[in-house]
């Protein structure tokens, strides 16, 4: 009775629970009928033992979490067990799976109700410590735990499951039997069920793909301390190890047949791709299909008739790259232990692939700008360069060529930079190789660029540089298998000499009379007359034209010498002293001398009268 009221407790706190999941929802899932159940028992268990509680080692979390899931399951699947006042036994029989409408949840319920008898004892186990009472109720559950453990295993040797899942089972309901004999004391019963699954576990973990062995591998090493524990108590004389007595005892009959079915299986549900030497499995089925389909397609680009065809179809088979791309990032978001340290030997089968494909997409980028610059792509014979040409029907000027090979060179920076390749040699030689080849080809079209504003000695330049980039990348024995244009860079070459002398012998022929912005990437031009220029010979087009440039009818303005205007128009301005004192006025000087006489006279100051 404490059981089900501790159940009943848990159930009525499903609605306020936070670990009930979104994936534990689906209940509108349908399957087809006949279909053989694969069900990755340890993978599940251990995932779901991780995202609720047992990280902590929280067992009463992960015990509530399975009362909640089995009540789910059980809603979903219309095997209820009564109703609220009346409780009626109902059991996951093979009788569930003959129906045409069975679905593999119902093998999750006896593994969800083995799971919470497990954890309900383990719980125990940890408050035995101060309450030794509580080890007897840890057996009980341990025993509840082998009956669910067995339902589980009989419900998987039938038909409707595959040899993996059956595999899996038996590894299962043996490690829970020999949890039980441990606590019992049966130490020998103990270590021949938990070797018996860490044989299964071995088996399983050779049968399978690299990135599905680490959890196989894991609960091998978890079950060594146990063993050796057994072996302890047993005696040296014991012989666990002896797979034969096993054998005899008819515990491992069926392991050898079942991990051949196992691998062939896995063979066929996955499909392997290579590169650059190492060997991945893909799962997603969306890779898979990507995959397949870029097998052939550079047949399909060989019978494209023109560029936009090509260009098209490119472009759609980079949507499906995307696609695949996305479905392996949503796979490692899902589990973090595929994540890698960044380093290429330690990289995980799935970061791998990650980069595989996203090498692939920035590869499918780069042909398809590569067969833009195609479609308008200036003739590497003809020395006399057009000013445009064509792409994708529009009048296109050289630089635009060049802006285009700027987008094939940030393409080629982020190959350089693709996770997990930075410490390999020969990829970054590749790489570097194929960046100085573009660069070449960029400073071509900005060469030719620079002679349609018959700036020659800078388009010259260009030209060196060109020359130097491509005669570097002929000379590299690091060759991209994608990408080889060596035959493309030699030629080029050769028309890089005409083109250079081309452009020297304009220079010379006529006078450079243009003030060059460097800054602002302007030139601006202004050129002698004819009257100027007679002792020198000059090819002058505009002579021929209706303006011919001859003669400058309308001559410069000089500076003359000429009265200066500035102090003329100065002088309105200037500001006087008042003078009226110094001026001589009728009348008025005497009348003010004779007043100042008479009061100097008065007081006997200065002059003649006051001596």
């Amino acid at each position: 009775m404490v059981e089900s009221k501790s159940e009943k407790a848990e159930i009525g706190k499903e609605n306020i629970n936070p670990d009930i999941k979104d994936e534990d929802m689906d209940v509108d899932e349908d399957l087809n009928p006949g279909k053989v159940f694969n069900i990755e028992i340890l993978r599940v268990i251990k995932d779901l033992q991780q995202q609720h509680g047992l990280r902590h080692g929280d067992y009463q979390r992960y015990r509530g979490y399975c009362s909640r899931r089995v009540k789910r399951l059980r809603k979903t699947l219309n095997l209820s067990q009564g109703d609220k006042r009346h409780y009626k036994k109902r059991d996951v029989t093979l009788a569930n799976l003959e129906r045409d409408s069975s679905d593999e949840r119902l093998i999750h319920i006896p593994l969800m109700l083995a799971e919470r008898a497990w954890a309900y004892a383990m719980q125990l186990r940890q408050e035995s410590n101060t309450e030794p009472r509580k080890r007897f109720h840890l057996v009980g559950k341990l025993r509840k735990a082998t009956v669910y453990a067995l339902q589980l295993q009989e419900l998987c040797n039938s038909d409707f499951c595959d040899a993996r899942t059956k595999l899996e089972a038996e590894a299962y309901s043996a490690w829970i039997h020999g949890s039980l004999h441990f606590e019992l004391s049966l130490w020998k019963n103990a270590a021949e069920n938990l070797k018996k699954a860490q044989v299964i576990y071995e088996n399983l973990a050779q049968a399978l793909p690299e990135e599905e062995q680490a959890v196989y591998k894991a609960k091998v090493d978890e079950l060594n301390p146990s063993l050796r524990y057994c072996s302890y108590n047993i005696g040296e004389n014991a012989s666990m190890n002896d797979l034969l007595e096993m054998r005899g005892q008819g515990m491992l009959d069926n392991l050898s047949h079942l991990v051949a079915q196992t691998k062939t299986e896995s063979m066929e549900a996955f499909q392997t791709t290579e590169w650059r030497g190492r060997k991945v499995t893909v799962r997603p089925e969306k890779v898979r299909l990507f995959l397949l389909s870029i097998q052939d397609l550079t047949k399909s680009i060989e019978k494209a008739k023109g560029y936009p065809e090509k260009i098209e179809l490119l472009e759609n088979v980079l949507l499906d790259c995307k696609d695949a791309v996305s479905a392996i990032k949503d796979e490692i978001k899902q589990d973090p232990k595929l994540r890698s340290s960044g380093d290429t030997g330690t990289m995980t089968a799935t970061q791998y692939l990650l980069t595989y494909l996203s090498y692939t997409r920035l590869k499918l980028t780069l042909e398809r700008n590569l067969f833009m610059v195609a479609q308008g792509k200036l003739s590497l014979d003809d020395p006399n360069v057009p000013d445009k040409v064509q792409i994708e029907g529009k009048k296109t000027k050289p630089q635009d060529l060049s802006r285009l090979y700027e987008i094939i060179l940030q393409n080629v920076s982020e190959m350089q930079q693709l996770q997990g390749m930075e410490a390999d040699p020969v990829y970054q030689a590749e790489i570097e190789t194929l960046t100085q080849s573009f660069k070449s080809f960029r400073c071509y079209y900005i060469a030719i660029t620079l002679l349609a504003l018959k700036r020659w000695r800078d388009a010259v330049a260009m030209y060196e540089r060109s020359t130097k980039y491509a005669n570097e990348a002929v000379a590299s024995k690091a060759i991209s298998p994608d990408f080889n244009l060596r035959d493309e860079l030699k030629k080029l070459v050769q028309t890089i000499e005409s083109c250079k002398f081309s452009a020297h012998a304009n220079s010379v022929l006529e006078e450079d009379t243009q003030e060059d912005s460097v800054l602002y990437g302007k030139a601006t031009k202004s050129s002698k007359p004819l009257y100027e220029r007679l002792s020198m010979y000059k090819e002058d087009p505009s002579l021929n034209s209706r303006n011919p440039n001859v003669y400058k009818l309308t001559p410069e303005m000089q500076p003359i010498p000429a009265k200066p205007l500035f102090f003329d128009l100065a002088l309105n301005f200037v500001e006087f002293p008042s003078l009226e004192d110094k001026i001589e006025q009728k009348g008025g000087d005497k009348q003010k001398a004779g007043m100042s006489g008479f009061v100097k006279g008065l007081f006997s100051w200065g002059g003649s009268g006051g001596k």
